[in-house]
């Protein structure tokens, strides 16, 4: 399994967590709880499973890989513009709708655009994260290269340091996801206790810390309460949960996309992190075919890519 062959398992799982996750919202299931209906393991009815702009994203950011084997930060802003132009009903956050038209206009204008949004501190949402764990796969050989390039990848969108770290955290889970294929790897405490010590310090650091002291068998909704599941819309609030469900699941990416829906909150987003993360050991064939047949197929273009 090459680098690029684990990226691409990354990227399908991201869509799938993404499209998952998405069904989840109450507006799905009108008068029943959601929760319980996650908890005893309901596939969710809708037929079209369509994702959101976590996996327009993250396609935009493996189509600069594929063409150029790095972030190059004008040409990935102006592929995450044309993603947005193409479909902008995909869910995008306020920020979004702010920056990525002005990206549209220039696409090198992201030096000084991203870092006026939210009063000139930057964004420190989920956006970078979501989108980032086939970038830690493609580049899976070396650590340091996936921290490097993850911060490429953040800066086009996300100024703040904390938007920032969220993506190198989630591209370091997914590297050593992918490393680990075909063997047994590190999971649990031990996986986030070296995604933590490899992430920047701040509030992502630290809650990965919490995530890796928290005991093993602890219940997804208790998880949830300690570490955030992305109700409040920031990288902090939503990383250490994707990966502490991920990190206890590295075996089954059915069992991860469970275990973080129950944790509800931004469910399409903590599931695709928790999916692309997971699928970059596992790929998606373990999981049910309906799942599969389900989700919204992926552009033609990435079949040759």
């Amino acid at each position: 399994m090459t680098p690029t062959a684990a990226a691409r398992d990354s990227l399908e799982g991201l869509a799938l967590g993404d499209a998952f996750g998405e069904r989840w919202f109450p507006r799905f299931w009108p008068g029943q709880d959601p929760y319980e209906l996650i908890r005893a393991r309901r596939t969710p009815e809708d037929p079209a499973w369509r994702w959101t702009d976590d996996t327009a994203m993250a396609l935009a950011l493996h189509q600069v890989l594929v063409l150029h084997d790095a972030v190059h930060q004008d040409q990935l802003a102006e592929a995450f513009a044309a993603a947005y132009l193409d479909d902008r009903y995909r869910g995008y956050g306020y920020g979004m709708h702010q920056l990525l038209p002005k990206l549209a206009q220039d696409p090198s204008s992201w030096r000084t655009e991203t870092r006026d949004l939210f009063d000139g501190q930057g964004s420190l949402g989920n956006g970078a994260a979501m989108r980032v764990a086939p970038l830690g796969a493609w580049f899976c050989e070396d650590l340091d290269e996936v921290a490097e390039q993850a911060v490429f990848s953040a800066e086009v969108t996300h100024a703040h340091p904390e938007g920032v770290a969220g993506a190198v955290a989630v591209a370091l889970a997914a590297a050593l996801a992918a490393r680990s294929r075909n063997r047994p790897a590190p999971h649990g405490a031990a996986f986030l206790a070296e995604v933590a010590d490899r992430t920047p310090s701040g509030r992502i650091r630290d809650g990965l810390r919490s995530a890796a002291a928290l005991a093993p068998g602890t219940g997804a909704r208790e998880a949830a309460e300690v570490l955030g599941n992305g109700r409040r819309i920031r990288a902090s609030d939503t990383v250490p949960f994707a990966l502490w469900s991920a990190a206890w699941n590295l075996d089954s990416l059915a069992d991860a996309l469970w275990t973080t829906a129950e944790g509800l909150g931004d469910v399409d987003t903590t599931c695709a992190i928790t999916g692309g993360a997971v699928a970059a050991r596992t790929g998606t064939s373990a999981v049910p075919a309906l799942w599969r047949e389900r989700r919204e197929p992926l552009p033609d273009w990435l079949v040759n890519a």
